[in-house]
């Protein structure tokens, strides 16, 4: 069963989100919170495995909100919910360890399918929206310094490889493709870099080598990502 805890200054949103995903075999409810401030108790009380975080909210937002879970190293992962695609505040959360984002228009299948998705260890953030992230960086979107990224020495070459390729935003099947090695061993490698480099996720990863210098704007990349 995944347990969540649902995030919004609107009890109306929270009510429509409990319906929709208590309807769902595998998904359950177990707090809700009105602001940023209201959820670090409730979230720290419950321990839901993910989190529906609104990013615009009185009190505390969700990106601070998000933040300090990340400092306290709260392991429930991060769906931001938004009216507005990919605006600051989305970019701040991603950046403040949010595993990806969603529209709260979405479909109730989406939703639902969300969930699993990010509980299971997977970062909700489409090809398209990745390319989006990087010429966010290209742009010169985050301002900042270069930061070291701890870990990246204890990989191996082929785990560079890898995280490289990650953090342009590949996926599994065209990391395989352009490695020449199967999907299951490409898999093992994306685990073992994120494990690494203290990664949550891919969003994280994408942001760490941007940031870091590892990866930088302008380095190849795919076509199909349109």
């Amino acid at each position: 069963m995944i347990r969540l805890v649902l995030v919004d200054d609107q009890e109306l949103v929270r009510t429509g989100f409990r319906m929709i995903l208590e309807a769902e075999d595998d998904l359950t409810v177990v707090g809700e919170a009105a602001d940023g401030a209201e959820a670090l108790a409730v979230i720290t009380e419950t321990q839901p495995d993910v989190v529906l975080m609104d990013v615009r909210m009185p009190i505390m937002d969700g990106v601070e909100a998000t933040r300090r879970l990340a400092e306290r190293g709260n392991t429930a992962r991060i769906v931001i919910l938004t009216t507005f695609d990919l605006d600051d505040y989305v970019w701040a959360a991603l950046q403040n360890g949010a595993s990806g984002f969603m529209l709260k228009e979405a479909a109730a299948a989406d939703l639902a399918a969300a969930v699993r998705v990010v509980a299971d260890g997977q970062a909700l953030l489409a090809p398209t929206v990745t390319r989006r992230l990087i010429e966010r960086y290209r742009d010169g979107g985050f301002a900042g310094v270069e930061t070291p990224l701890d870990g990246y020495t204890d990989l191996t070459d082929r785990e560079v490889e890898v995280f490289q390729l990650l953090a342009r935003g590949r996926s599994n099947a065209e990391i395989a493709t352009e490695l020449y090695v199967g999907e299951t061993t490409v898999k093992t490698h994306v685990g073992r870099v994120l494990q690494k480099l203290g990664l949550r996720d891919r969003v994280q990863a994408v942001v760490a080598g941007y940031e870091s210098g590892l990866v930088r704007p302008g380095d190849d990349w795919q076509a199909g990502h349109q």
